[in-house]
């Protein structure tokens, strides 16, 4: 009885402590090459693209490297970047929230892909063309972009056409707004495909989508820096993003206007915050089959339709949620496997994982800080390969 007490102890500690770290060269790692990346950041930081940034390396379930550089404020006072620094996810909230909770109820049998949105928001209208035919938008659609919904509700359309900003005037402009395309016919990266989803989710829960995901995936993965609302604590480790036209620093508050306004910054599309430790987490878990230690998030084969593109949306490139080979998948850069996926954050975030080479590369900046001007598209690339550049 000792004995296994004592085993639970360890347990319970190695995973409250994050991922084992070690050194990239006893990772089998050329540190040589990761300087690489170590300069592309830092020619950015010089460059004023971005004030700073955190990078974390995983291999092998293991974190090899958790550097920080830079600043994580520089107006209207100069804070240092830290590792242990918050970022807003912005887009990345997509996969890991929403994402995520969408498998975990289609492993329990609560949701299909095939399923009309309709059949859980009676009010949402299918596509329909110029004779009358129409097509019902489903699950599958939503998750890989392809649904025809336009990309994006600005609070500043919201009050136009509706004379009022809140979650249920977007979600009547969701179930209404003119279809695009006919779905399934081609992508257009949309929030509001995730927006209807959230209204899946917490009609099949029973929960609110912050509350589900804490209880369900953070918290027992022990990613006790990732949340939709955060403490006076975290928010002072918070790296900030724009200052708006009235003075406004949003600092560990949702950047997205969409999500900030309209869903009071509880939102499917954006408003997740986490550090490049807990995030190195949630892909060692990915990378491990659904599993981190003796905690179980998905199931191996909910992970690999959750991470691979669905048969017959090949021209459409995303899996469900992830980015595989779409337009946007440029953080990838060049070398890594056919295998990886990832997804990026308007903020300047980025999640890149590797199954193939048991590899995430989680890179986090907010390019948005002090003003919405600065491009990590490139950079994202450099360091993608700089790493991949390091494998043996």
């Amino acid at each position: 009885m000792r004995y296994l007490l004592l085993l639970l102890f360890l347990g319970s500690s190695l995973l409250q402590a994050g991922l084992p770290r070690v050194s990239p060269e006893n990772a089998g790692l050329n540190p040589r090459a990761l300087e690489h990346a170590d300069r592309a950041i830092e020619r950015a930081v010089t460059e004023k693209t971005i004030p700073g940034a955190v990078l974390a390396v995983v291999y092998k379930q293991k974190l090899v490297w958790l550097k920080a550089y830079g600043h994580r404020q520089t107006e209207p006072r100069l804070l240092p970047m830290k590792t242990n620094t918050l970022f807003d996810l912005a887009s990345l909230t997509k996969p890991l929230a929403t994402g995520t909770t969408v498998m975990q109820l289609i492993e329990q049998g609560r949701l299909r892909l095939a399923d009309k949105v309709s059949d859980f928001l009676p009010g949402f209208k299918s596509w329909q063309d110029s004779s009358g035919h129409t097509r019902p938008i489903r699950i599958i659609h939503l998750l890989t972009h392809c649904s025809g919904l336009p990309a994006y509700a600005h609070p500043s359309l919201l009050k136009k056409l509706y004379g009022r900003v809140d979650r249920a005037t977007l979600e009547k402009h969701i179930d209404t707004v003119e279809r695009l395309y006919e779905p399934g016919r081609e992508f257009k990266y949309s929030g509001l495909n995730m927006i209807s989803l959230q209204r899946i989710i917490e009609q099949i829960s029973g929960e609110k989508l912050a509350d589900y995901t804490r209880e369900r995936i953070f918290r027992p993965l022990n990613m006790h820096d990732t949340a939709f609302r955060l403490t006076p604590e975290q928010i002072e480790r918070c790296a900030p993003t724009e200052i708006l036209a009235d003075g406004t620093l949003l600092k560990g508050v949702v950047h997205d206007p969409m999500a900030r306004e309209a869903m009071n910054g509880l939102s499917s599309n954006a408003g997740l915050f986490s550090t490049a430790e807990d995030l190195a987490v949630y892909a060692a878990m990915l990378l491990n089959k659904g599993r981190s230690g003796t905690i179980k998030i998905l199931s191996p084969r909910a992970v690999w339709r959750f991470t691979h593109i669905p048969d017959g949306y090949e021209k459409i490139g995303r899996a469900l949620t992830w980015d595989v080979s779409s337009p946007y998948a440029s953080n990838q850069g060049d070398l890594l496997s056919a295998e990886t996926y990832g997804h990026t954050g308007y903020t300047g975030t980025s999640l890149v994982i590797d199954p193939q080479n048991n590899l995430a590369i989680i890179l986090l900046t907010n390019r948005v800080h002090p003003r919405d001007k600065g491009s990590v598209v490139r950079l994202r690339g450099e360091v993608a390969n700089a790493v991949a550049g390091a494998l043996p």
